[in-house]
């Protein structure tokens, strides 16, 4: 049964940032959203295809696809709003030039352990960003309700093959997921189902 935990990670990743694109595209509100955590999403997610690749968790490739490219994709569309930071842009460089240095010096293990870190490095600007803005009314909640479910799955299956990095990703994600939940909840950002004030 575990063994199908990356099946059930696929189900909730390969969607996760369709809400955020819906959302942004809907409203064209930007507030409490991170452009360089789209961006580090994006970059991360395309060394983490190149480490379920090597490590042979072929069933993981397609949602690290998918969340590369969504965020990619929010990524392009918080820049067209103005949402870009160009403070950060010499930092994700600098980070994109260590996974490629670990990836060259150190292979699956050197690239994965600096992954393990990454997790980290991700959701630090969303969560800066969120609990920063007053009213992070552009953020989406399904988006984080599905990063939450995804990385539940490869945190708990992580556990089962002894995977730290696995481990340390899903653990990351799960209270990053959770912290930004509890931030659109305070905040009285209105659901989909709810009517704005």
């Amino acid at each position: 049964m575990l063994d199908l935990l990356p099946i059930g990670a696929a189900c909730f990743g390969i969607p996760q940032y369709l809400p955020q694109i819906l959302k942004l595209r809907r409203t064209g509100d930007t507030a409490g959203v991170s452009w360089s955590w789209a961006t580090l999403t994006s970059i991360n997610n395309a060394a983490w295809f190149c480490y379920f690749m090597a490590s042979g968790y072929w069933t993981a490739g397609l949602p690290a696809t998918a969340a590369s490219t969504l965020a990619g994709i929010v990524s392009v569309m918080l820049v067209r709003r103005g949402a870009r930071n160009g403070r950060a842009l010499g930092w994700i460089c600098g980070w994109v030039a260590m996974l490629v240095t670990a990836a060259i010096l150190g292979g699956r293990i050197g690239l994965g352990t600096l992954l393990a870190a990454a997790s980290i490095i991700q959701v630090t600007p969303s969560l800066w960003t969120a609990y920063r803005t007053a009213r992070p009314t552009g953020i989406s909640a399904g988006t984080w309700a599905l990063v939450l479910g995804e990385l539940s799955c490869w945190f708990v299956f992580g556990l089962s093959k002894a995977d730290a990095r696995l481990v340390t990703l899903g653990a990351t994600g799960v209270v990053a997921s959770l912290l930004m939940l509890a931030r659109i909840r305070q905040a009285g950002v209105p659901s989909k189902c709810q009517p704005a004030a």
